[in-house]
């Protein structure tokens, strides 16, 4: 399980596995821990926030909660998507704030046990690899599963919590 502010250092394979949501941006696979998701809707009416950053779309209003929502693909400099009926917005938890992640579509919930996880690899010191928990392995494929809690900075959380409030006074 990740900690809290996703220290993810003294992470075995054993300490990561488990079950993971996978889901695709640019055909590539990747997973969040399941106990991160809270629930998957379908992609929705999204409301802009002015002087926000690139990767924060907006919020939307889910059962009266305002939540802010994160494009993955741009928080990850890839080209944005054009939304279709498989994308989706995956709510999960990050430090006690819910967070909708736009994704292109939701694959599984798939279990990954201790040998199928392997570290992340080593890109150099130039490459940040603390968002990567590890690499999953299948029979298909490798699923790159991602620290929600490092993606998204506690610098990056307080903006983006501060954006929504503003929006839902």
């Amino acid at each position: 399980m990740i900690e809290e502010g996703g220290n993810t250092q003294s992470k075995t394979p054993e300490d990561l596995a488990g079950k993971y949501l996978t889901f695709f941006l640019n055909e590539e696979q990747y997973a969040f821990e399941i106990l991160r998701v809270r629930e998957i809707n379908g992609l929705m009416p999204v409301t802009s926030l002015p002087s926000s950053p690139d990767f924060v779309d907006g919020v939307i209003n889910l059962r009266g909660k305002v939540i802010p929502v994160v494009d993955l693909r741009t928080k990850f400099d890839m080209p944005r998507a054009e939304a279709d009926d498989e994308t989706c917005i995956i709510v999960v938890d990050v430090d006690d704030v819910e967070v909708g992640v736009v994704v292109d579509r939701v694959s599984e919930v798939q279990d990954f046990d201790a040998a199928q996880i392997e570290p992340p690899p080593a890109l150099g010191q130039d490459v940040e690899t603390t968002v990567i928990l590890g690499m999953g392995k299948t029979d298909e494929r490798a699923t790159i599963l991602l620290n929600i809690a490092q993606i998204l900075s506690r610098g990056d959380m307080k903006d983006i919590q501060a954006l929504a409030d503003g929006e839902a006074a």
